[in-house]
């Protein structure tokens, strides 16, 4: 992932973050209270996630990263969604659903285009919808969220009301500042996070405990669930504690971890 950006991406990468802009970072990730209660889509495992009940008006969600799990989309497809999903790694998705609900696309989302990959902005303009259209972004690809994230324009943001992230290799950012993949990846991380909180603001997070937190002083696990609500749909009110949430269910079978103070807000 980090050799191949282009250098027109790499430019807007800033290495040797110091530990006080990292942490500035963690702790506007903290995630707020808002009018809205949290429901989960999706199953009581991997493949849930907890978003705002916000729901009214979004007519599309953007899947990319399908792979076999389709129970987020089937409960998007059941409140009225039109389903856009992605994904080269599958022949199409396991839908018991009318293929007018849904679209699907043999690609993968990426920073460029060429006949096997697409980027965001692509795939909106090939999707038909109209600029106004009130969307629903949830990305799961495993690393490559960083990249597509700093690709995607600003406008193309500010379209998606609640934006859903799996983000991997966050223990990254603690590492040692001497290996030039660390510098890189965490400037990359970092500011991926930096792009996101100019237009949404962080309602909730959920350790994935398939891997867990090696960093002993900021406790960091490797894989995290990150939900966003657009800052124009949020009547913020003070920080959430209720880690984890009653709707929060672990996505293995390993042992349970709850998400480490140090990425919420303490009473």
């Amino acid at each position: 992932m980090v050799s191949l950006l282009p250098s027109a991406l790499k430019a807007l990468i800033t290495p040797r973050l110091s530990r006080q802009v990292i942490l500035d970072v963690i702790r506007r990730l903290h995630p707020r209270l808002t009018q809205f209660e949290l429901i989960r889509f999706g199953p009581n495992g991997d493949g849930g996630y907890l978003i705002p009940n916000d729901l009214a008006g979004v007519e599309a969600r953007f899947s990319p990263g399908v792979a076999d799990m389709t129970g987020f989309e089937v409960d998007c497809l059941k409140h009225g969604m039109k389903v856009f999903m992605a994904d080269a790694s599958v022949e199409k998705p396991r839908l018991d659903f009318p293929e007018t609900q849904y679209s699907f696309i043999k690609k993968y989302i990426g920073y460029f285009n060429d006949k096997e990959y697409m980027t965001m902005d692509s795939w909106f303009d090939w999707s038909g919808l109209v600029d106004r259209t009130e969307l629903l972004l949830q990305m799961d690809i495993e690393g490559h969220e960083y990249p597509v994230i700093m690709s995607m324009s600003e406008a193309l943001i500010k379209r998606f009301r609640i934006i859903v992230v799996e983000f991997h290799r966050l223990d990254t950012i603690f590492k040692s500042k001497s290996h030039p993949e660390f510098l890189f990846l965490t400037s990359l991380i970092i500011k991926t996070f930096e792009k996101l909180l100019k237009t949404h603001v962080p309602v909730h997070i959920h350790p994935n405990n398939a891997l867990p937190s090696k960093v002993p002083s900021i406790k960091t696990p490797p894989i995290m669930e990150f939900t966003f609500l657009r800052k124009d749909r949020a009547e913020l009110g003070g920080y959430r504690t209720d880690f984890p949430h009653k709707l929060d269910y672990d996505n293995t079978g390993n042992e349970h971890f709850a998400l480490p103070k140090d990425w919420y807000r303490q009473t």
